[in-house]
């Protein structure tokens, strides 16, 4: 993805959900995208399936997809793509699954769309997925509708519709956010075993970064339409440059340290009709100075090949991190 720059046009002005967004993954990696409600996430998944809502609109950037700008191709040529080539598991099961139709319907239609097979080949495959993503008695789930499915078997029924034609890049948006922690755990682990199986791309949109530690080789942290801090993620964790990155590892329980209170980052994220000037995190960020952070924003440092920054003063978080762990 290159400058990518996705806004909704309404009735109160323009939105930019996505304004100049970069990053590549590779085959079999995962690529993890990070940051609050609001830091334009979802909209980055939604711009690469093309499936925005009519006020939304991508103004500029690329989306190469093997050798392809998926902005360049026709509706009917992205067709054969979403679903075959490029697979998405939405964030809330029960809205994205239809209710009128049962589990084993809705996974058959995106078979038989892609694959030439007939009706009775595309059942047996969609049991076979059922029992592939871990759910019991898949020939009498298969005819079940999504109401009479528990939440985690709803999200398994998701991510076997996803993999029914063995995508080579799945988005997973928030895959894991309404389960409970012992479902999420079987969840990851599903989807990095058959990560492993197919060999797939993932990018994985979460504000988890227990979720992005377990699961990503790279990072890209969002906010306010932009990424602040992309890198790997051994480095992002242990070496993190913006103050946004910290702010938010620091916000996580650590079962090591004895905390009494855990740490938060002051404000909301900022309307997106009326951002702040300059950097956007500027009004929420401790090492912020006046004069230079609310009139300039910064670009996206590139500061070893691996790891990229955009801040001004990142070099203060670093020397107020290493006295803090030489106390």
């Amino acid at each position: 993805m290159e400058n990518l720059k996705t806004y909704f046009y309404t009735e109160d002005g323009v939105v930019k959900a996505v304004d100049g967004v970069s990053f590549e993954v590779r085959e079999g990696e995962t690529l993890g995208i990070v940051g609050e409600s609001g830091s334009g996430k979802s909209v980055t998944s939604l711009s690469i399936m093309r499936l925005l809502d009519q006020n939304g609109k991508i103004v500029d950037g690329k989306i190469i997809f093997k050798g392809r700008n998926l902005l360049e191709l026709s509706e009917n040529e992205m067709r054969k793509i979403r679903g075959k080539e490029i697979a998405m598991i939405f964030q809330e099961p029960m809205v994205a699954l239809n209710p009128v139709f049962t589990i084993g319907d809705q996974i058959m239609e995106a078979i038989i769309l892609h694959q030439n097979v007939s009706e009775k080949e595309a059942r047996k495959m969609a049991i076979d997925l059922l029992r592939k993503v871990g759910i019991p008695e898949p020939e009498k789930r298969v005819d079940e509708y999504p109401h009479q499915l528990s939440g985690g078997m709803r999200q398994r029924a998701m991510i076997a519709m996803a993999l029914s034609c063995r995508p080579s890049l799945l988005i997973a948006d928030e895959p894991t956010t309404a389960l409970d922690v012992t479902i999420q755990a079987q969840i990851l682990e599903l989807m990095k075993e058959l990560q492993k199986e197919y060999g797939m791309a993932i990018i994985l949109i979460t504000h988890d970064m227990g979720v992005v530690a377990e699961m990503s080789d790279k990072v890209a942290v969002m906010y306010a339409g932009k990424v602040v801090e992309y890198g790997d993620v051994k480095t992002i964790f242990t070496e993190p440059k913006h103050p946004y990155t910290y702010a938010l590892l620091e916000s996580i329980p650590r079962i090591d340290v004895e905390q009494e209170r855990l740490k938060s980052i002051p404000g909301n994220v900022p309307d997106p009709l009326n951002f702040p000037p300059g950097c956007k995190f500027h009004p929420r960020c401790e090492f912020f100075e006046k004069g230079k952070c609310d009139v300039e924003e910064p670009e996206l440092e590139d500061l070893d090949g691996n790891h990229k920054v955009r801040c001004f003063f990142w070099q203060k978080l670093d020397e107020m991190r290493h006295a803090k762990s030489e106390v």
